[in-house]
């Protein structure tokens, strides 16, 4: 009989990782020059082992909560994928601060990623006997209005865009088409008000005690000879795994914005570099898939996977739109024009936002038709999602 107070194996990951991460953030601030390629792969190296330490931190503690509070494992999973956006919402701001319109062409470009790792892992789920991967019902029922939402609001915004630039009043262009400070905050308040409702609805409906529909259903429960993890050992992780994953994130952010740098001297398109970009700002929704997955945790590998792409269009969007009109508004970053313009509207913005319509739109089909994924729907989705990214990186 195992002894009930006996230590997974793995519980001890963070703690390497963030070790040494930790060290390689340190020499890198204090005994490296200030620039070189040196810094840049220690910051990056070393802020990515953080932000995996704090992913694997996050997971603990997630999980521990929902065998003690028996909720449902996909909400579990949306909850520390709503944590994990800390990195890269701290990297964002840096970026934004130094290239408002670089850091918002990155912010939107991380959805095109995250849903080319929703399809990438699609296609390493387990599936049954004819093929399909069952996906959790949380997901079916809730996450797929969000996909359709989310090609809503980036088909009507694109064109949105596309018309103020064609029918802008200013003859001259003297004053070039550019959302302002207000068009800002009301697109930001909008869309956050529906990652709240969103995540109102999933808590209520899949959390606590009902009658579960499947086995996908059923919360998760700790097992017969687990002791349950105390509530302050759980908070202890929770809290350090997001305070750590700030300083991960916030190194990541410099080395990316070198990298980036050096992308742009060497005369790679601007796209490309804002690729490269919202990859290591997803790192943090890549890495909790990742652990989640190879722990067995599907749903809430899933949970995650469906989070970067959900999340996005309402949550990281949103707060990085307030943040630019805050910034403007107060004088950190200087406005395009007198009428508080703050992004430019050209082909860069307006193609990152309105090439989410058709992503999102293959999502929501492949998902929302069955609550299962067929080989041909897996196919299809990772060519679309790649397919949107070769255009925006070899025509943007």
């Amino acid at each position: 009989m195992p002894d009930p107070t006996e230590e997974n194996p793995h519980s001890r990951h963070w703690l390497w990782l963030m070790t040494i991460g930790l060290a390689l953030i340190a020499i890198a601030t204090f005994l490296v020059q200030p620039n070189g390629l040196l810094l840049a792969i220690l910051l990056g190296s070393g802020g990515l082992l953080v932000v995996f330490a704090a992913s694997e931190m996050m997971i603990i503690a997630v999980d521990a909560y929902a065998k003690r509070r028996k909720i449902n494992s996909f909400v579990a999973g949306t909850m520390a994928g709503l944590s994990s956006n800390i990195p890269e919402l701290v990297m964002l701001a840096f970026i934004l601060v130094a290239t408002p319109r670089v850091g918002f062409i990155v912010t939107v470009l991380t959805l095109h990623v995250g849903a080319a790792a929703f399809g990438l892992y699609c296609g390493i789920l387990p599936r049954d006997i004819e093929g399909d991967a069952h996906l959790p019902k949380p997901l079916v029922n809730l996450s797929t209005d969000l996909y359709a939402a989310a090609a809503g609001v980036f088909f009507s915004l694109g064109v949105i865009m596309m018309l103020m630039k064609v029918f802008s009043v200013d003859a001259d262009d003297a004053v070039p088409a550019a959302l302002n400070i207000a068009d800002l905050y009301v697109f930001g308040a909008v869309l956050l008000t529906i990652q709240v409702v969103a995540t109102t609805r999933l808590v209520k409906r899949f959390s606590g005690t009902h009658s579960p529909a499947s086995i996908d259903d059923v919360p998760v429960s700790a097992g017969r000879h687990e002791k349950p993890m105390p509530i302050r050992t759980m908070l202890a992780f929770g809290i350090a795994g997001l305070g750590v994953s700030v300083i991960g994130g916030h190194s990541v952010g410099e080395f990316a914005s070198v990298l980036v740098e050096e992308l742009a001297n060497a005369g790679y398109s601007e796209m490309f570099g804002a690729v490269i970009l919202s990859v290591f700002a997803s790192a943090g929704a890549f890495v909790m898939i990742g652990t989640a997955h190879f722990q067995g945790k599907y749903n809430i590998a899933m949970a995650n996977a469906s989070g970067a792409i959900t999340q996005v269009p309402f949550l990281v969007l949103p707060i990085a739109m307030i943040l630019l009109a805050v910034f403007t508004q107060t004088g950190v970053i200087p406005a395009l024009d007198e009428f508080g313009g703050v992004i430019p509207i050209d082909m860069h913005t307006t193609s990152a936002i309105l090439l989410g319509f058709p992503s999102m739109l293959v999502l929501w089909k492949a998902v929302q038709d069955d609550g299962k994924v067929n080989w041909l729907e897996t196919t299809t989705m990772i060519s679309i999602f790649l397919l949107v990214i070769y255009l925006l990186v070899a025509h943007g």
